[in-house]
C-alpha cells in the first residue's frame, strides 16, 4: 500500500507540472493566435482601404484627362463630366474646378459666376474678403464650378484658395509636380464641417500654361477609418500635422483629434497606405486585452487540468488496487492483444490506401479506354507497377524505396531500352507509388508505333539535385528519341491526368511535356523535402549523392 501511494503521489506531481505546462502552452498559443488573427484583419481592412483610395485616386487622374484646352473662364467645367464622375463613384463631399486665373481675367469670372446662378459671384479670397485685381499681378486659383449643386456648395464658389493654409501650398505643389496630390485633414465646406481631404489633380493645356485643378472632397471617417463594429480593433489616422496626436472616427462617422501623452497605449499593429502622391500611417489599437483573456483561458485549463488530475488518480488507485492480483501473464496477453489490434489497425489503412488507388485506376482505364484490349493491357500493367512498388516499400518496412529499383524490368515495359542516370536515392513511400505509376504510363506509350527509320524508340530517364535558394529541388527528365508526335501513341485520358496533374500535385511540384524535332520529352520538378524518404536523410544526414549547383 505504501508503494501504491507513492506511485499515485507521484502521478499527481506529474498531473500538476502538466496542468501547468498545459495552461503556459495555452496562453502562449492563445496570444501567437490573437496576434494572427489580429494582423490579418488588420491587412484585409489596409489592404480594401488601399483599393478605396486608388479608385478615388483614379477618379481625380480620368477627370482630369477629359479636359481637353479648357477654357478656364467658365462656371459650368463639371457639366460634360458628371456623367462619368457618378457613373464612377458618388461618396465624394464636392467635386470642384479650380480655375487659374490672371488678374484681369478677375472682371470676366464675376461675370461668368453671376450669370450661372452662383449666390454669390464676387472673387474672393479664402476668408470671403473680396479681391482686388489691382493688388496682384500673380495668377489666382478660384473655385469656378461645384458639383453637387446646393445651397451650401454654391455659396463657397469664387474663393480664392491661394491664401488658404492647406489648400494654397498644396495646389502649389500639385501643380508643380503635375500629379493629383491630396491635402492635409481639415474641415470641409465650413468651419465646423467634418474632416475630410481635398485631392487635386491638376489640367494642364496642350502646350499652353496651366489651366486649372479638377478637385474631389471626401469625409476623412468613410475614406480611411471606417471599420466594421465587430472587428477586433480600432483605427485611427496619424495627423500629418502634428507628431503627437491622431484621427480617429466614432461610430456616427464624426472625426476628432486626440493628443498622445507619454503614457498612451502604443498602437497594436501601424499599416503605411498611398493617397495622392502622400503616404499616410493607419495606427491599429485592439479592442479586447489578448492578454486577460489568454490569461483567463490558461486558467479554466490549469482547473480542468488539476480536476482531471484528481479523477486520474482516484481511478489510477481504484484500479490499481483491484489489479494487484493480476498475473503476468494476464498482463503480457493484454500486452501482445494491444500490439496486435495496432497492427491490425495500421495494415487496414494501407490496404484501404493501395484499394483506393486500384479502384481510382480501374475507374479511369476502364472509363477512357476506347479499345478493350488495350485498356485490358494497360490495367494489368498499371496494377502491376501498383504491385511492384508494394512490394518494395514492403522489403524497406515501408521506410522509402530506392528511385533506380523502380526502373526494375517486371514494373517497367521495355525497360532494357531504357538508359538510367541520376544519384540513387531513397525516395518516400508517396513519392514512389506515384512515381511507379508515371514511370510506367511513361513507357506504356514509348513502343506504340515505329518512327519513320524502323527504330525503336530510344529512351534516356534521368534526375539530378540541384540547390537552390528556396531549397534542394528534384529534376526528372524523360526524352524518348526516334519518336515523333506522328508515330507515338497519344496519351490516355488517365495518362495526361497522371503526368499533368496527379504526379505534380502529389509531389508538390511541376512538370511540362512536349516534342522536338528529334524527341518527346517529359519534365518533372518538386521539392526534395515531398521526394525524399526523411528517414533515410535523418540517418545518414546527407543525400545519397553530392549535390549539383542549379544551372
Amino acid at each position: 500500500m505504501v508503494r501504491l501511494g507513492f506511485i499515485i503521489g507521484f502521478i499527481a506531481l506529474i498531473g500538476v507540472l502538466l496542468s501547468g505546462f498545459a495552461a503556459y502552452r495555452v496562453h502562449e498559443q492563445e496570444l501567437t493566435l490573437d496576434g494572427i488573427a489580429m494582423a490579418r484583419a488588420i491587412d484585409v481592412q489596409a489592404s480594401l482601404v488601399q483599393d478605396r483610395l486608388t479608385e478615388r485616386e483614379l477618379l481625380a487622374r480620368v477627370s482630369s484627362g477629359l479636359f481637353h484646352a479648357p477654357s478656364v473662364i467658365k462656371a459650368n467645367m463639371l457639366q460634360p463630366l458628371r456623367a462619368s464622375i457618378y457613373a464612377f463613384k458618388t461618396d465624394f463631399v464636392v467635386a470642384g474646378w479650380i480655375a487659374r486665373l490672371q488678374p484681369g481675367e478677375l472682371d470676366a469670372a464675376h461675370n461668368e459666376l453671376a450669370s450661372a446662378g452662383f449666390s454669390d459671384p464676387t472673387i474672393r479670397s479664402f476668408d470671403d474678403q473680396p479681391l482686388d485685381a489691382k493688388s496682384t499681378d500673380k495668377p489666382i486659383d478660384v473655385l469656378m464650378d461645384v458639383e453637387p449643386r446646393n445651397a451650401e456648395t454654391m455659396a463657397i464658389t469664387g474663393r480664392s484658395a491661394d491664401q488658404s493654409p492647406i489648400l494654397g501650398p498644396m495646389l502649389a505643389q500639385a501643380m508643380a509636380s503635375g500629379k493629383p496630390l491630396a491635402s492635409d485633414p481639415f474641415p470641409l465646406l465650413r468651419p465646423d464641417g467634418p474632416i475630410g481631404l481635398v485631392l487635386a489633380a491638376p489640367v494642364l493645356q496642350d502646350g499652353g500654361p496651366p489651366a486649372g485643378f479638377v478637385t474631389f472632397s471626401y469625409e476623412l471617417a468613410s475614406l480611411m477609418l471606417v471599420n466594421d463594429d465587430l472587428s477586433l480593433f480600432s483605427v485611427a489616422l496619424k495627423d500629418p500635422r502634428h507628431a503627437n496626436s491622431e484621427l480617429i472616427a466614432n461610430d456616427r462617422g464624426v472625426v476628432t483629434r486626440r493628443t498622445l501623452g507619454p503614457d498612451a497605449a502604443a498602437p497594436s499593429m501601424t499599416r503605411t497606405v498611398t493617397f495622392g502622391s502622400r503616404d499616410w500611417s493607419l495606427a491599429y489599437y485592439p479592442k479586447t486585452n489578448a492578454v486577460r483573456r489568454a490569461e483567463l483561458t490558461a486558467a479554466i485549463v490549469a482547473a480542468i487540468g488539476l480536476a482531471l488530475t484528481g479523477i486520474v488518480c482516484g481511478l489510477f488507485g481504484y484500479v490499481a488496487y483491484n489489479n494487484l492480483r493480476l498475473s503476468r501473464e494476464i498482463q503480457v496477453r493484454i500486452g501482445f492483444e494491444r500490439r496486435l489490434t495496432a497492427v491490425i489497425d495500421e495494415l487496414n489503412h494501407r490496404v484501404k490506401n493501395i484499394l483506393a488507388v486500384i479502384q481510382s485506376i480501374v475507374t479511369r482505364t476502364l472509363r477512357h479506354g476506347s479499345d478493350i484490349d488495350v485498356a485490358r493491357e494497360l490495367l494489368i500493367g498499371r496494377i502491376h507497377a501498383m504491385s511492384n512498388v508494394v512490394s518494395l516499400l514492403s522489403e524497406s518496412q515501408w521506410q522509402g524505396v530506392k528511385l533506380k529499383g523502380l526502373f526494375e524490368a517486371r514494373a517497367i515495359p521495355h525497360a532494357e531500352r531504357i538508359a538510367v542516370s541520376g544519384p540513387d536515392i531513397s525516395v518516400s513511400a508517396r513519392a514512389a507509388q506515384s512515381l511507379s505509376l508515371l514511370f510506367f504510363e511513361l513507357a506504356s506509350h514509348s513502343d506504340e508505333g515505329l518512327s519513320l527509320v524502323g527504330k525503336h524508340p530510344h529512351i534516356v530517364a534521368q534526375w539530378e539535385v540541384t540547390d537552390e535558394d528556396s531549397g534542394n529541388t528534384f529534376h526528372f527528365r524523360w526524352e524518348e528519341f526516334n519518336t515523333s508526335a506522328a508515330t507515338r501513341r497519344e496519351d490516355s485520358d488517365f495518362g495526361v491526368i497522371l503526368l499533368d496533374r496527379v504526379a505534380p500535385e502529389a509531389l508538390g511540384g511541376v512538370s511540362k511535356r512536349y516534342f522536338t524535332d528529334v524527341s518527346y520529352v517529359y519534365e518533372l520538378t518538386a521539392p526534395m523535402e515531398t521526394v525524399i524518404d526523411m528517414t533515410e536523410r535523418d540517418r545518414t544526414e546527407q543525400l545519397a549523392a553530392p549535390l549539383k549547383p542549379a544551372r
